[in-house]
């Protein structure tokens, strides 16, 4: 479904809620508390995990495996080049947090709240940390690779995944390269199962990412570390 006119404005108007400096965070949290803390009558059952760019398609959640969270993740994906390289920069992981999507769902339109929670993190990735930090969004959890290099996602009492990738595929061409629709473009779509040490989470979902993809080459120069900001949804099953 194609966002209507008022669905991009109700987008606006929820970031200009969201985002507000720690006085006016505390102020809002006093009279709209449905922004500000975990919605539990929010169904989220009546959300499908995006799945394809398109042309390809992630494979579905596992039967039986119910939607524990939406988030929206900020953060960085992070890469190394070697001294001299001339090569594509290497991965060694992200980091993110993980805002809680559920006080925002009862705000959308019904009719369009899907389409226009796949347009977020192309808003989310132009927003600093600090401002990010402040805001009425609650943060849900972190994303962070381990000492053993694995993707790790920690949501607190609803559960921990430590996670390894099943499928990808790459954004579709229309996703946002980065902040201000500036960058390498869009990292790609992921699906992950768990992995030992996980707790009551099974799978998760990165889709509709914004940014995060590292430049096409080192450049040679120094070794060097970079960051890549970027945004995506991160959809939990457990």
């Amino acid at each position: 479904m194609t966002p209507t006119r008022s669905s991009f404005f109700a987008i606006l108007a929820i970031l200009s809620l969201s985002f507000f400096s720690a006085t006016e965070s505390r102020r809002l949290k006093r009279i709209s508390p449905q922004i500000s803390s975990r919605n539990p009558s929010v169904n989220l059952d009546s959300f499908q995990v995006p799945l394809s760019n398109g042309s390809a398609s992630l494979p579905s959640p596992t039967a039986g495996l119910s939607l524990k969270a939406i988030t929206l993740g900020r953060g960085t994906q992070n890469y190394t080049c070697a001294a001299g390289s001339t090569a594509e920069p290497v991965t060694i992981g992200a980091k993110a947090d993980l805002l809680d999507a559920t006080p925002l769902l009862p705000l959308f339109p019904s009719s369009e709240s899907q389409a226009i929670l796949n347009l977020l993190p192309e808003y989310l990735v132009s927003f600093d940390f600090a401002t990010i930090k402040n805001s009425t969004i609650p943060v849900l959890g972190h994303h962070i690779f381990d000492a053993a290099g694995v993707p790790t996602f920690d949501l607190g009492s609803i559960g921990l995944l430590k996670a390894k990738k099943i499928a990808n595929i790459t954004a579709p061409p229309t996703a946002c390269k980065g902040a201000n629709g500036k960058g390498d473009g869009a990292v790609d779509w992921l699906a992950l199962t768990d992995a030992p040490g996980s707790v009551n989470l099974k799978e998760v979902y990165r889709v509709h990412t914004a940014g995060g993809k590292a430049p096409k080459s080192c450049e040679g120069g120094a070794a060097r570390h970079i960051e890549v900001q970027y945004a995506s949804q991160y959809w939990f099953f457990g």
